[in-house]
């Protein structure tokens, strides 16, 4: 039966507003006051902060890279040498990104043949027959022979196939290998498109010459939109010390944000950089840190024997990361925002429709005067209760 009433109730039952004019100062100052709330969130947020009159659409972008730098290093293995461009930057041109070596360990005149491998818990050896023949771990220079040979005076390995010698690489040099590398300059170029706009520009502004450009270094203050940056600069402005991170190496992000209100002028469109280090330092975790890569340069000696130079290369890699949003006034988001205002203002309605009807001490007064209920006139009945309206 219940079922039946609450069906009947709901097919034959309309409701319609009823407007009832409370006259309290309490209720009044709470409506006026969530009303003011909501036109504050509405202007001020809204179609101020966030620019809700405006179309915006995301940033395309493109970017080269040209570092600059010479140094001199002097060492008993290699003598004098000097190291430039060629030298450092590997590979000479990335999408995005640019490595800069720093340090390295080079193990020079490797020919293929037999030698003993490097010392460790599986490799080292007393008689023959603690070597296996054709083994070979994740960690090996080459396949063993089965030959147990000396490594040094004092301690015997086994002999494997490879490169040899094989590389030893348990010490990282400290300091780093081109410490003068902080003083290298890297040049960044950013093309930047807006579609939906048909807006373009590049961080290399309308107003930068050859002339400054070739002597500006950027700088916070002095020189916010000049696209030099010096290596050093770049990790110390992202907090980090730059001699300690070239010994292991690590990875930077250098961040262009292009946010652009293309209602003002275009010469306001300007890029901000900022900086930070992307990879994880946490002294509680010192597995396997920085950045570091192999790579081999190969020729052949007087004899037509093909021999190479292993290079380790510990450095730091500086990914370029452009992000922004355009905007631009169009009437299509001004009208749903100013709709979606305007159809806030009904929060006050119901926030004090809860305070009159469930809060206050005469609630029941108050429920008595708004809801007003109604028999079918055309049955020739009066209403039943309500008001004395």
């Amino acid at each position: 039966m219940v079922s039946c009433g609450a069906f009947h109730s709901f097919l034959f039952e309309y409701d319609t507003p009823r407007i009832v004019l409370i006259r309290s100062r309490k209720v009044g100052l709470i409506n006026r006051a969530v009303q003011l709330a909501i036109l504050a969130y509405v202007i001020g947020w809204v179609f101020v902060w966030e620019k809700g009159y405006q179309e915006t659409d995301s940033v395309v972008s493109s970017v080269t890279t040209k570092v600059k730098g010479v140094t001199l290093t002097n060492t008993s293995t290699l003598g004098a040498r000097i190291w430039d461009v060629a030298d450092y930057v590997i590979p000479p041109q990335e999408e995005n990104a640019v490595f800069v070596m720093t340090n390295v360990i080079l193990t020079p005149n490797q020919r293929q043949g037999h030698c003993p491998e490097l010392p460790d818990d599986k490799t080292e050896c007393k008689v023959k027959n603690n070597c296996v023949p054709g083994y070979v771990s994740t960690h090996s220079s080459g396949i063993q022979t089965g030959e147990c040979v000396p490594y040094n005076g004092s301690i015997k390995t086994c002999e494997v196939f490879a490169w040899c010698p094989v590389e030893d690489d348990y010490r990282v040099p400290k300091p780093a290998f081109l410490q003068e590398a902080e003083n290298f300059t890297i040049l960044v170029k950013n093309n930047i498109w807006y579609p939906k706009f048909n807006f373009s520009k590049r961080n290399i502004l309308p107003n930068i010459n050859s002339t400054y450009l070739k002597n500006c270094i950027y700088d916070s203050k002095t020189d916010p939109f000049c696209p030099i940056f010096r290596l050093g600069k770049i990790v110390e402005a992202a907090g980090q010390d730059f001699q300690e991170m070239a010994v292991e190496g690590g990875v930077m992000a250098l961040q262009i944000n292009w946010d652009c209100n293309l209602d003002r002028d275009s010469s306001h469109c300007v890029p901000k950089y900022s900086f930070r280090r992307l990879d994880n330092k946490d002294p509680a975790h010192t597995v396997s840190p920085g950045y570091n890569f192999r790579f081999a340069k190969y020729y052949k000696d007087s004899n037509g024997t093909e021999a190479r130079t292993l290079i380790k290369a510990y450095g730091i890699r500086f990914d370029i990361i452009v992000f922004g949003k355009a905007g631009k006034f169009d009437v299509i988001p001004t009208m749903i925002n100013i709709g979606s205002g305007l159809a806030l203002f009904g929060v006050a309605t119901v926030l004090c429709d809860i305070v009159v009807l469930y809060c206050m001490k005469k609630k029941h007064y108050y429920r008595e005067k708004k809801y007003k209920y109604v028999e079918d006139y055309e049955l020739g009945v009066s209403e039943t209760y309500g008001t004395n309206s």
